[in-house]
């Protein structure tokens, strides 16, 4: 079976549901709760202003679908905030399931499908049926509750769980809290402001792509049970389960390995996956790791809140994977979702491909990650600023590794030669309705520039393998 990503968090009564994630949480009936200490309040930690942008947020129609299916106070506030009527509901209901029906994975994953092209098709048949203002209106409903995560979803608790994330790039945390950027396949551990370990993850499909926001992390759930959603794409040809039987804990057909750690609708953080998986599109909306990794993380975690969870205490919970077991955070830890495809790291400029096709690959994104390490465009030499332009266009290249010819056209410099002002391809359209596996050709780009040495968000800290020093 594959590896599925779709979040209910009834465990901890965080009862928003969304878009096509497979991740599911199930209430618990062994908790075991510990003190622990203090963890430091977030501080602001930035990133770039287009991904903190709720506009910005793919709003696509299996979204639209998850909410109808697993958020009863939805419909209703459709009615009472945006004053849509029985009728129209029930288009959107229709258009939004027959879309997400198209949505079955492959044995090959060899179909490519973009965000660009399932956010205009919602934006498309969403406006149909409601208008362009009503359209309008319900992207911006349905991207405050998805940033929201299910934690917060009154208005006042999702405008700041928005502005805890502020909106300059690159930032290192001052507090405690964990990082993932979501286009370098990579979450970071922060501890009071130092970075003290680095994992290579999995991500969501371009159909079903992580958020971004501050989320927290309330629970390590052992042998996670999962049920399968009632999603079209749950039964597949290839399926060896049903929607709504039981897998149980500890089985083969389950996609969420030893332990799931949820951190707001509609992602979890958890384990079930392969090595090869690892820096690849690997879920329906959720971080993924390798049991080994995900063991390792658990126990940093539980530090992080002040709580015990030591090789023992795994090792029990091993022992018999049908029992589940909870260990609930009594200090949440911050969790904070990143969507930044240009990174400086000590003498290095990071060019990630723009995997969810938010138009990030721009010159004015790229004057913001050096203008934040006190660099100029100006300050690059031609050969740095040629290297930087060509690496922003090849990594605006759509899933299937096609650019748009206009737009590469209009990549050119319109102000001094200096200063390089580059504009990201727009996203090929793609008309499939399979699940998007992997990019062809380069995720990331790296150039060496002169005047960040010692300047930027620091480099990969050791992660459970091993495999990177930590650089401070």
């Amino acid at each position: 079976m594959k590896r599925n990503c779709k979040l209910t968090t009834l465990a901890l009564g965080l009862a928003l549901a969304i878009f096509g994630a497979a991740c599911v949480t199930q209430p618990t009936d062994n908790s075991i709760s510990e003190a622990g200490r203090a963890t430091p309040s977030p501080s602001s930690s930035p990133t770039v202003a287009a991904a903190t942008d709720v506009s910005a947020i793919p709003v696509t129609l299996p979204v639209l679908d998850a909410f109808f299916a697993s958020d009863e106070s939805f419909t209703t506030e459709l009615k009472t905030k945006l004053s849509l009527t029985d009728d129209q509901i029930a288009q959107l209901k229709s258009v939004a399931r027959e879309e997400t029906s198209k949505l079955r994975e492959t044995e090959t994953g060899d179909h490519s499908g973009t965000t660009a092209a399932a956010r205009e098709l919602s934006a498309n048949r969403v406006k149909e049926i409601v208008g362009a203002d009503k359209g309008s209106q319900l992207a911006t409903f349905v991207s405050e509750r998805w940033r929201a995560g299910g934690d917060d979803p009154d208005t006042k608790n999702m405008k700041t769980a928005t502005e805890s994330v502020a909106s300059s790039p690159n930032a290192v945390p001052t507090d405690t809290r964990i990082v993932v950027n979501a286009p370098a396949y990579r979450m970071d551990v922060f501890e009071a402001g130092r970075l003290i370990k680095s994992y290579k993850v999995g991500i969501g499909y371009p159909e079903f792509p992580l958020p971004t926001g501050l989320r927290k992390a309330r629970a390590i759930i052992f042998n996670p049970t999962w049920t399968p959603p009632d999603e079209p794409w749950v039964e597949s040809p290839s399926s060896k389960v049903k929607v709504g039987e039981k897998v149980e804990a500890g089985s083969k057909l389950n996609p969420l390995g030893l332990l799931k750690i949820p951190i707001g609708s509609p992602s979890l953080i958890h384990g079930g996956k392969s090595p090869a998986k690892l820096g690849t599109f690997a879920s329906h909306g959720c971080v993924g790791l390798t049991d080994a990794l995900i063991q390792d993380f658990a126990k940093v975690l539980a530090q992080l809140a002040g709580q015990k969870l030591s090789d023992a205490d795994i090792a029990s919970y091993k022992k018999n994977r049908s029992e589940t077991k909870q260990v609930t955070l009594s200090d949440p830890v911050p969790v904070e979702l990143r969507y930044e495809t240009i990174v400086a790291e000590d003498g290095k400029l990071h060019i990630y491909r723009d995997v969810y096709d938010r138009n990030t690959n721009t010159e004015e994104n790229l004057s913001a990650v050096l203008e934040a390490n006190s660099v100029r465009l100006e300050d690059l030499t031609e050969g740095e600023r040629s290297q930087v332009i060509e690496a922003m266009e090849e990594m605006s290249r759509d899933a299937k590794g096609k650019l748009d010819q206009d737009a590469v056209a209009s990549a050119k410099p319109t102000a001094s030669p200096g200063a390089s002002p580059v504009s990201s391809p727009k996203a090929v359209a793609q008309k499939s309705g399979r699940i998007t596996r992997n990019f062809k050709g380069k995720k990331e780009i790296v150039i060496e520039i002169g005047a960040l040495k010692g300047k930027g968000y620091p480099t990969m800290a050791v992660s459970g393998t091993g495999t990177k020093k930590a650089k401070t």
